[in-house]
C-alpha cells in the first residue's frame, strides 16, 4: 500500500510553510515574511500516530495573471491538487475571506470531498467566531489552527490520518545503499531542466530568471530496477551575493542536501567559465566523501571542432583539480543530447563504490608502491607499513596498518591516494584512507 499524499494549497503568506515544517517536526520548507517564498512544490515524508504519508508544501496560488512566474507558481500547485488524496486548504483569520482565496475555492470545488478547509492564525477562542464567513467558500466547516503556536495542529492531523492510506509500517530512514544525488550548480546553469529531462515531466519550475528554485526538491526516478533519488537544489551564489534571508536559507538548503546524498552532480555553463563558486562547492563535496560526475551543459550551443572537447576538459581539470577522478559529460538539458546516458554513468560510478579491492591486490599495489617510494620523516625516525586493506565500501576505506600511524606525512598519504587512483579503476568514486597502528592508535588520513 503505498503512502497517501496531503498538500498544502493557500494564497501566499498563510503560513503554508510554517504549517509543513510543524507537521514534518523540523525546518523543511523556507519561512519568510516576504510573501511568495516557495515557488517549486516540496515533498516530504510525514508521520502521525505511527500513521505514514507524504505532504506537499506548495506554492501561492494567484489569480491568473501574464507574470510567468506567478503562472509557474500557480501551474506547480495545480499539479499538487490533481496527486493529493488529501488537500489542506489554508486560509488566514486575521485577514478574512478574499476574492484570492474564493479563486481557489471555486479550483477546489470539483474535489471537494478530498479538501479540509484550514483556517490559521485562530490563536484564541475569540478569534474563532470569525470562522463562520470561511461558510461562504463552500467547502463545509473550517478547522482552526495556529501553525505558529501549534495550537490544535494535533487535532487536524487526527483528521487528516483519518482520511488517508493507514501506512504503518514505512521505513523513512536513510538507506545507504541507495543512490541519492544532489544536483548544484550555480543558478541557471540548468539543474532544473535536467532534473524535467530525467523525469519525463515538468516536476519543477524552469524559467529564464537566475535562481527559480530557492529549496531543494527530492524526487525518484527508477533505472533498470535501480531506485534513485534526485535532488534538485538552489543555485549557489558568491556569498557578498546571498542576502540574509531567503537566499541565504536556498545555499543552506544546497549545503544540506549535498549532506543528504552520496552522490553530488556538479553542472557547469558551456558558455561560462568555471566560477570561485564552483571550485568551493565540488571542494565540499569532495571533503564530504561524495561521489562526483560533472556534467557541462548548454552543449549544443558551442561552436565546436575536433579540438574542442579536448580543450574544454583539460580547462576544467586545470580549474577542478581536486576532483580530477570525476568523469565529465557534455550534455544539453535542453535538447536532451546524452541527458539517457547520464544516470547511466551515475549507476556505473555507485557500483563501482560498492566494490571491494582484494587485499591480495591491495598488498601487491603496496609492494610496488613501496619499492619506488618508502615512507620517511624529518625526526630520522623509521616509519613501516606492513599492509593494506578495504575495510568499508560506498565509499571504499582503505586502512595502511604501520608501525606507527604519527610517522606518516600528509604528504605521504596523498602520494598513496593518487597511486590507489592511478591502479585501481575508481573513477567519480570518492574514498577514504586510515593510517592504523600495531596498539590500534589510528591516524585518519582523509582525502
Amino acid at each position: 500500500m503505498r503512502k497517501s499524499i496531503v498538500a498544502i494549497v493557500g494564497r501566499p503568506n498563510v503560513g503554508k510553510s510554517t504549517l509543513f515544517n510543524r507537521i514534518c517536526r523540523k525546518r523543511s520548507a523556507i519561512v519568510d515574511f516576504e510573501e511568495g517564498i516557495t515557488r517549486d512544490r516540496k515533498y516530504q515524508d510525514a508521520e502521525w500516530s505511527g500513521i505514514y504519508f507524504t505532504l506537499v508544501d506548495t506554492g501561492g496560488i494567484i489569480p491568473r495573471t501574464e507574470d510567468t512566474m506567478n503562472q509557474a507558481i500557480r501551474n506547480q500547485a495545480e499539479v499538487a491538487i490533481s496527486e493529493a488524496d488529501v488537500i489542506l486548504f489554508m486560509v488566514d483569520a486575521k485577514t478574512g475571506t478574499t476574492d484570492f482565496d474564493s479563486e481557489i475555492a471555486s479550483l477546489l470545488s470539483p474535489v471537494r470531498d478530498r479538501v479540509l478547509l484550514v483556517v490559521n492564525k485562530v490563536d484564541s477562542e475569540k478569534d474563532a467566531f470569525d470562522l463562520y464567513e470561511f461558510l461562504q467558500l463552500g467547502l463545509g466547516e473550517a478547522f482552526p489552527i495556529a501553525a505558529v503556536q501549534g495550537r490544535n495542529c494535533g487535532n487536524l492531523l487526527d483528521e487528516v490520518i483519518a482520511l488517508v492510506n493507514p501506512v504503518k509500517d514505512a521505513d523513512l530512514s536513510y538507506d545507504s545503499d541507495k543512490i541519492k544525488i544532489a544536483i548544484v550548480g550555480r543558478p541557471n546553469v540548468g539543474k532544473s531542466s535536467l532534473v524535467n529531462k530525467l523525469h519525463g515531466s515538468d516536476i519543477n519550475i524552469v524559467t529564464e530568471i537566475p535562481g527559480t528554485t530557492r529549496d531543494s526538491i527530492d524526487m525518484k526516478v527508477t533505472y533498470f530496477g535501480e531506485e534513485i533519488t534526485i535532488i534538485d537544489t538552489a543555485g549557489l551564489r558568491k556569498k557578498v551575493k546571498v542576502k540574509y534571508g531567503v537566499e541565504y536559507f536556498s545555499s543552506m538548503r544546497t549545503i544540506e542536501a549535498i549532506h543528504q546524498s552520496n552522490m553530488v552532480i556538479l553542472m557547469l555553463d558551456a558558455e561560462r567559465e568555471v566560477a570561485t563558486q564552483d571550485q568551493k562547492i565540488a571542494s565540499f563535496a569532495a571533503r564530504h566523501h561524495r561521489d562526483i560526475l560533472i556534467l557541462v551543459n548548454k552543449w549544443d550551443l558551442v561552436k565546436k571542432d575536433n579540438k574542442t572537447t579536448g580543450e574544454f576538459i583539460k580547462t576544467i581539470r586545470n580549474q577542478l583539480p581536486f576532483i580530477n577522478y570525476a568523469p565529465i559529460v557534455f550534455i544539453s538539458a535542453l535538447t536532451g543530447q546524452r541527458v539517457s546516458g547520464v544516470l547511466k554513468k551515475v549507476v556505473e560510478i555507485k557500483n563501482t563504490s560498492k566494490k571491494r579491492i582484494p587485499t591480495a591486490q591491495l598488498n601487491k599495489f603496496l609492494a610496488d608502491v613501496l619499492a619506488n617510494f618508502p615512507p620517511s620523516h624529518s625526526s630520522g625516525k623509521h616509519s613501516k607499513i606492513y599492509y593494506c586493506t578495504q575495510t568499508e565500501m560506498n565509499p571504499p576505506t582503505f586502512v595502511f596498518f604501520c608501525n606507527n600511524p604519527k610517522l606518516i606525512t600528509k604528504h605521504y598519504s596523498r602520494y598513496l591516494y593518487n597511486q590507489l587512483r592511478e591502479r585501481f579503476p575508481l573513477e567519480g568514486v570518492s574514498f577514504r584512507t586510515h593510517f592504523r597502528g600495531r596498539k590500534g592508535e589510528e591516524e585518519p588520513q582523509e582525502k
